[in-house]
């Protein structure tokens, strides 16, 4: 029996889980204390807090802090998981250069270790969701954004500097929607933020020729389009934004393609937008594998959603810490 600490870092809350591991893949979550980052923004202010957050959980449980095998932390990238470092995450404003692990492993005495929250996910799903006992295994974000966390051989890879995995910067299109900072690439077509592009682009050409769009009145709401109102009214039957899910499954279906024949994984694991509107997705996504990938590699690779749903923070950063004890330093 193992206890552990995750510290999961993000732009909206921080959070202190402990966890309990009878073995690799069996985790129990046995607490959680919650901080809303707007509350504690910059790094000198959060840790603190997540330090108080730790203190009082092995109080509560009656544990110090040699009764704990490892801390892991998940966070937003960039950041360099060998040296323990956070290097500016766009959702974390003045987190520059923070040496999170040491700060941690100094204070605790504990092993700590850090992963980008794409492959602390991806760790987690391998583990205690949909990727159990599968060994090649894509975890795809799909949310806000598109990152992946890749299990290859049963074993997490990050590449030679943690970049591998950054697949929303594929670019698919020479034009299209924005995302990870270049127009047409695999974010830009599938993610939160490129579903509100193309559900404004899809909208403004209907209403500029005098047709209704259910999801947006007029011009002047254009920038109240998000996915959610996009998925709604698909789910509606509305044509148009049953079309702009279709464009999205299409381009999903591209970008799988290219990782399936890259890395012919067994399993293909989407995160929060296909666990939500899968449905909307599947028949285009489908097709284009169906056009684009070898048949020899798609037709050995499962294509499902996460199965964590709003748990998956806590155990990715579980995860983290899990993984830390069987790989150290990887």
């Amino acid at each position: 029996m193992h206890n552990l600490i995750g510290l999961d870092i993000g732009g909206t809350k921080c959070a202190v889980i402990l966890g309990k591991m009878e073995e690799i893949d069996n985790v129990h979550l046995v607490d959680k204390l919650v901080y809303l980052t707007k509350d504690y923004p910059v790094p000198d202010e959060m840790i603190p807090q997540l330090e108080k957050g730790i203190d009082k959980v092995l109080l509560t449980n009656k544990l110090t802090a040699q009764d704990v095998s490892g801390i892991g932390i998940s966070c937003g990238g960039p950041l360099d998981s060998t040296t323990g470092i956070i290097m500016s995450p766009p959702n974390l404003p003045g987190w520059n250069n923070v040496q999170i692990v040491d700060i941690f492993r100094k204070k605790y005495g504990i092993p700590t270790a850090i992963q980008n929250d794409a492959n602390a996910s991806a760790l987690a799903e391998w583990k205690f969701g949909a990727g159990r006992g599968y060994n090649n295994i894509v975890f795809l974000t799909f949310g806000t954004g598109m990152g992946a966390g890749l299990i290859l051989d049963g074993k997490l890879y990050s590449g030679t500097n943690d970049n591998a995995g950054e697949v929303g910067h594929i670019r698919l299109e020479t034009f299209g929607p924005v995302g990870y900072g270049k127009a047409g690439s695999f974010e830009g077509f599938c993610s939160g933020g490129g579903i509100a592009q193309l559900g404004k682009i899809k909208a403004m050409e209907k209403l500029q020729m005098g047709q209704p769009v259910t999801f947006c009145k007029n011009v002047d709401e254009i920038n109240t389009i998000t996915a959610k109102t996009v998925a709604d009214a698909a789910t509606e039957g509305d044509a148009l934004a049953t079309e702009i899910f279709q464009i999205c499954g299409a381009y999903l279906g591209k970008g799988l393609s290219i990782l399936i024949d890259i890395l012919n994984p067994e399993l293909i694991i989407l995160g929060t937008i296909f666990i939500r509107s899968g449905q909307l997705l599947q028949p285009a996504l489908n097709e284009s594998i169906a056009s684009e990938a070898l048949h020899h590699a798609s037709k050995v690779c499962k294509i499902v959603p996460a199965s964590l749903n709003d748990k998956i923070g806590d155990y990715a950063s579980l995860s983290v810490a899990a993984y830390n004890l069987h790989y150290p330093g990887k």
